[in-house]
């Protein structure tokens, strides 16, 4: 094999985090019978009023005592961001909230049984141009795999989730851990996917105050609005 097809074969297996944490065709079968819908896609959308592009995602997940799966979203230094709606979802372990931001972290987590994976993103709008739609340029700031936790957080140890997340290592078994300013929404998100039946928000909160158009990404309607399930 040329030189050449090898580069270009590793270029498509690199992984660029825009599509969220991999999962194998037998584990998106088993949440899918889970009944656990999880969304990490990130959409680019236009708001009109102030001819901008914004980014926009969903907050949704949920757990059962085997496996559990969420998708939240932070600011920059991992505070909640205000979300744009929520979502009264008919079933359970679905979506639960509309984000819209300048900019955008999402974390994303996969439990099955008591070991974690956890993805820690960066998204926003790369620059127009000639009047196009922008891509989104994502960045990785953390990617653990196989974490663990050596507790039953769905049922004796219960009590502790929110308080305590995996333990993740790296090749050559040293710890290995995410900026420490994610600390809140780890802790959160691995409640989230021990929580079963799941049909609210662990993250993202509601806007403190009623905001005016201008004041924020989040009080402009946005040109694409439509949830595909």
């Amino acid at each position: 094999m040329k030189k050449t097809e090898k580069q270009a074969r590793s270029k498509r297996r690199q992984f660029t985090g825009a599509l969220g944490l991999p999962l194998p065709r037998s584990g998106v079968r088993i949440l899918k019978d889970a009944g656990i819908y999880a969304n990490s896609t990130i959409q680019i959308v236009h708001q009109e009023l102030r001819n901008r592009y914004v980014v926009r995602g969903l907050e949704s997940g949920g757990a059962t005592a085997n496996v559990g799966r969420y998708v939240t979203f932070t600011d920059d230094q991992g505070m909640p961001l205000e979300y744009l709606q929520p979502v009264e979802a008919f079933g359970v372990n679905g979506l639960h909230a509309v984000v819209v931001a300048d900019s955008l972290v999402r974390v994303e987590m996969v439990r099955n049984g008591r070991t974690y994976d956890l993805l820690v993103t960066h998204h926003a709008p790369e620059e127009a141009a000639n009047g196009r739609k922008p891509g989104s340029h994502t960045r990785i700031l953390f990617r653990g795999h196989r974490g663990r936790i050596e507790l039953d957080l769905t049922g004796r140890d219960k009590s502790r989730a929110g308080s305590v997340e995996p333990t993740f290592l790296s090749l050559s078994l040293e710890p290995v851990t995410y900026p420490p300013q994610f600390r809140s929404v780890v802790q959160a998100i691995t409640k989230a996917v021990n929580c079963l039946k799941c049909s609210h928000s662990h993250y993202v909160r509601a806007p403190q105050a009623q905001t005016t158009a201008g004041t924020s990404a989040a009080a402009v309607p946005e040109k694409t609005v439509e949830v595909t399930l």
